[in-house]
Order: C-alpha cells, then sequence, then structure tokens
C-alpha cells in the first residue's frame, strides 16, 4: 500500500477528531476534543498524520519542549492507526518518519505515555528503543 506521512496543518485540524475519538473510546466528546485541538496548535503542538490517497488513517500529536533531565524533547501523543491498517509494518514506517521530522528540529529525546493496558503498544514500543522511565500521574482538579 501506498502510504503518505505529513504533518496536518492547523486549519485543518478537526480532520483527526474522528481517529482520537476512536482511540479514546468516544470517552470525550467530538465538539471538546475540537475545543482542545483548536487551543492546543497554539502550544507548540503539531500533528502528524498517515495517509492512504485522501483518507487519513493515522496520526500522532507532537509536543515540542526542552526538559531539565534530557534536553529539546518531543512527546508523542494519541498515537493511533485505523485497525484494517495495522499489522502490515505501517507503524515501523511511520515512526521512521516522525523520527526523521522531529530529528530536524533538535530533538535530543522522544517520550510518549501509553495506557497500562494497551499490551500491543507497550510491545511495540519496546521494539522501537523505547525504555520505563516513570509512572505518569493524572489528578483531575
Amino acid at each position: 500500500m501506498n502510504y503518505q506521512f505529513k504533518i496536518i496543518p492547523s486549519e485543518t485540524i478537526n480532520q483527526i477528531i474522528p481517529l482520537v475519538y476512536a482511540l479514546n473510546d468516544g470517552k470525550v466528546s467530538e465538539e471538546l476534543l475540537k475545543s482542545r485541538f483548536a487551543e492546543m496548535i497554539t502550544q507548540n503542538y503539531k500533528c502528524a498524520g498517515v495517509f492512504y490517497g485522501e483518507e487519513l488513517v493515522g496520526v500522532s500529536g507532537l509536543w515540542f519542549c526542552t526538559r531539565h533531565y534530557s534536553g529539546k524533547s518531543v512527546e508523542l501523543d494519541h498515537v493511533y492507526i485505523l485497525p484494517k491498517h495495522r499489522g502490515n509494518g505501517l507503524g515501523k514506517q511511520f515512526m521512521a518518519w516522525i523520527y526523521n521530522y522531529v530529528n530536524d528540529f533538535g530533538c535530543n529525546t522522544m517520550e510518549l505515555n501509553t495506557y497500562v493496558q494497551n499490551y500491543p503498544s507497550h510491545k511495540f514500543y519496546y521494539n522501537e528503543g523505547f525504555e520505563i522511565l516513570g509512572y505518569h500521574f493524572l489528578k483531575k482538579l
């Protein structure tokens, strides 16, 4: 299959909403996602997309920052590929494209969070050379 990887322009960011909605099993409404992404694009956030022809089949958010312990970094967020496009090496290709893209920004490290029960993602990220650094905590205010 012929896939293309590219950064999604901020003016068309809402095209990612159905994929992020699916990733979160509908726990966050599409309207709230639209509102949040409108704010996120003003905060060192970019979104990479995987396209199969004109169809968006995968996404990964990219948060750029500098961390005291690792230097210039990018954090992957809401990485998701539609189920029918998985299992053919697309994730590995997408990650290779992302590594190359963020390298142009001078990033020294890449970080991400993945849900505790998402065992297939754990295996994937281990195979990509990621190591567990700590725990991610969340408190709702």
